[in-house]
């Protein structure tokens, strides 16, 4: 299925949508880690997510790791350049260094394990199967999709 699918499926409910950076919005092989500055957009996907975030229903939110804390700051400008429809209080960037280095994987599945459970459909969208796997795991409740849900 693709996004919109659910957003139709879900059209009287309130809908929250976790996605990715890398991988997703931005292409992860151009440039170096600690030069974000320097990711490609990935427009047709941010675009999908713009179209998706107009619906008075969805909620969207930034879920992405970053190796080292000051990669916080160069993916909110990063995001603030190409995707500013999704505010600042929306951005969770999770720094591996101040997690003693655990991996992506187990971040993101403690994350989504502890958001808050309310009425809302609740969607991660993910480029990278290890991570979708794990969270799969622990939060049966949770829709989990490919980047490739985005676009048609």
């Amino acid at each position: 299925m693709y996004i919109t699918d659910y957003i139709k499926q879900f059209k009287n409910k309130k809908i929250r949508i976790y996605v990715d950076m890398d991988g997703v919005i931005a292409d992860y092989d151009v440039g170096k880690a600690c030069e974000y500055d320097k990711k490609r957009p990935l427009l047709t996907n941010i675009e999908a997510l713009r179209e998706v975030s107009k619906n008075k229903n969805v909620e969207m939110f930034i879920l992405s790791i970053t190796r080292m804390t000051i990669g916080r700051d160069e993916k909110n400008r990063w995001l603030d350049k190409y995707v500013e429809f999704i505010k600042l209080e929306n951005r969770f960037i999770i720094s591996r260094e101040e997690h003693n280095f655990m991996p992506s994987k187990t971040l993101k599945k403690k994350f989504v394990k502890n958001i808050k459970r309310d009425e809302s459909i609740i969607i991660v969208i993910d480029d990278d199967p290890a991570i979708i796997d794990e969270i799969r795991k622990s939060s049966e409740d949770v829709y989990l999709l490919k980047d490739t849900s985005l676009v048609k």
